[in-house]
């Protein structure tokens, strides 16, 4: 019994010494497989993704002339009004008492001190819309109440970390897509870059206001906006994927195929420019159509698979 114990024991010993033999030795004789791709012509530009809220340009908040009652509002959220155009009548508080003697005396002597007495009039100070209505008629209402508040038109606010605002300049074109309405993208432009800084969570970013081309219906004031700032843009040079480029000793270069060693590619140093991240600009070093190579798979270098694992059972030998 012990002798077959000792036997089996050996037996385990060979064959672990055997199997790690063999591991090693393929793994030293794997190669890396490398692919070819060529140097094409093709359009490259970069963005800065952030995100942002529809909010007015210049919201104001429109208080009454006088101390009293709303006789007549006239415009409701949504309207569209021109500076000068009358929003309500309004009638002060002393009107406002006449008014109400005068009608429990009659309707002709109502008509009358309302003719004498003329209602006062709240007037659109700009061009732009009504975004909010908070009054209605027969409404009691002080010198310091908001009656309506408007907006000369809504841009889009948008954070851009610090890390970004340097690829942030005024007049670049950019796409605006609401959460709401996510298949309508709205061109627009970065129209100002704020010069104070606002740090939340130790994350630093500055507010960006992006202008839309044109102000759609379904804009609303707060919508959440995806924006999309284009940065930089170039028509038909050489690029190549980013994964075929390299650094090596402080200097960028391509790998290319060494007639001498098949396995060992000639490292080209090259110039690049612009990156989207996918495909990377060539400036020099190669040329349209050259041939590089890409680090993929590994294989190992035997000839028809013949190197086998000694656990792995074979065929039987004929």
């Amino acid at each position: 019994m012990k002798h077959m114990i000792y036997w089996a024991i050996g037996i385990i010993l060979v064959a672990g010494v055997a199997g790690t033999a063999w591991f090693w030795h393929a793994r030293a004789a794997e190669t890396p497989q490398y692919q070819e791709v060529r140097v094409e012509r093709d359009n490259l530009k970069t963005f800065v993704l952030t995100t942002g809220m529809a909010q007015p340009q210049n919201r104001l908040e429109i208080k009454s002339p006088v101390a009293g009652r709303v006789e007549e509002a006239l415009v409701r959220e949504g309207d569209k009004v021109r500076k000068g155009q009358i929003l309500a009548w309004m009638s002060s508080t002393e009107r406002a008492a006449l008014l109400d003697a005068a009608r429990a005396k009659g309707a002709t002597e109502l008509a009358y001190w309302e003719q004498l007495y003329k209602p006062t009039p709240l007037v659109a100070p700009l061009d732009g819309d009504i975004i909010a209505r908070k009054i209605e008629p027969g409404q009691t209402v002080t010198a310091s109440d908001i009656l309506y508040v408007m907006s000369d038109r809504l841009i889009i606010e948008a954070q851009v970390d610090e890390t970004d605002i340097g690829r942030i300049v005024v007049g670049q074109k950019a796409d605006i897509t609401l959460d709401a309405y996510p298949l309508d993208v709205i061109p627009g432009k970065v129209d100002q870059i704020a010069y104070e800084a606002k740090t939340v969570n130790n994350v630093t970013t500055y507010m960006v206001d992006v202008l839309p081309g044109k102000v759609p219906a379904f804009l609303r004031s707060g919508m959440t906006a995806n924006i999309k700032v284009l940065t930089a843009a170039t028509n038909g040079v050489l690029v190549l994927p980013s994964e075929a480029v390299h650094t090596e000793k402080n200097q960028t270069v391509v790998w290319r195929t060494n007639p001498a060693d098949r396995d060992k590619p000639l490292s080209v140093p090259i110039v690049t420019g612009l990156s989207d991240g996918k495909k990377l600009e060539i400036c020099s070093g190669l040329q349209e159509n050259d041939a590089v190579l890409v680090k993929g798979a590994f294989k190992t270098a035997t000839k028809d698979n013949n190197q086998k694992n000694p656990f792995m059972p074979s065929g039987r030998r004929r």
